[in-house]
């Protein structure tokens, strides 16, 4: 094997390994105490609260080109009346937990790499061990939590918005009555599909914010790193999303459909 591609796998394994440790701590520090709780509510607030504008604009217009679209290739099959079928499955299934996820990768997982990536380099991190307080525990559990219930609640208001949406383009730009496209929304929904739609934020929310804690905790160089690791944290994030969003669904169809 060429010494660079050795390099290179001998690092990647590294990275997965410290990964799955952080992973397995902070899933024993959320069953264990000492709870930071103060903590938690901060994170739920900056997490839930503080990205509710960006999802909320995601959404609906989301929704609103998914039907502008949508209904002028279903005019080519007189099947103009059945858009809210289609913006509906399409956002509860697939486009809402995932744009949403997208979303918070960009706004939560930046900034929780910059933020533990500056405490790293700044020390502050070896400060709370000698001071006796796990780094895990105070730091990455919270975010964690937080992330990871706070991401169902927001792709819920992101579906809602959107399908909003795409009924405020269907009714006046399409002339799509409100009846028709509310009933044809309802229709389309079974509880697979939203069942569907609300696992799969509590994977993904787990996913960016866990990504992000370890890009974020093995920062090193200084500010040139914190940059560094905030472009990490959003690309591997994003591409976490989308390739985990792949294996639940599969997993899922097997399971419920």
């Amino acid at each position: 094997m060429p010494p660079l591609i050795e390099s290179w796998a001998k690092h990647a394994a590294l990275e997965v390994q410290e990964y799955v440790r952080l992973v397995a701590a902070t899933i024993t520090g959320v069953f264990t105490r000492p709870r930071y709780r103060y903590d938690i509510v901060e994170q739920f607030d900056l997490i839930g609260v503080g990205s509710l504008t960006v999802v909320i604009l995601t959404g609906f217009f989301t929704g609103a080109a998914l039907t502008a679209q949508s209904g002028l290739t279903l005019d080519m099959y007189g099947a103009r009346s059945v858009v809210g079928r289609l913006v509906s499955a399409s956002m509860i299934k697939e486009l809402g937990p995932v744009l949403t996820a997208l979303m918070l990768t960009g706004r939560i997982g930046s900034g929780i790499a910059a933020e533990l990536g500056s405490m790293v380099v700044t020390d502050q991190i070896n400060a709370l061990r000698a001071l006796g307080t796990d780094p895990i525990r105070k730091l990455v559990v919270p975010r964690v939590l937080a992330g990871f219930l706070m991401a169902p609640v927001l792709t819920v208001i992101s579906d809602a918005v959107g399908i909003f949406g795409g009924w405020m383009v269907a009714r006046f730009q399409l002339q799509v009555p409100s009846g028709v496209y509310w009933s044809s929304v309802t229709e389309a929904l079974y509880m697979q599909d939203v069942w569907m739609g609300l696992i799969k934020p509590f994977v993904l929310g787990f996913i960016i914010v866990t990504i992000a804690c370890h890009v974020g905790l093995r920062t090193s160089g200084g500010t040139q790193g914190v940059g560094k690791a905030t472009t990490v944290a959003v690309v591997a994030g994003s591409v976490g999303v989308i390739a985990s969003d792949f294996f639940v669904t599969q997993l899922l169809i097997q399971l419920m459909y």
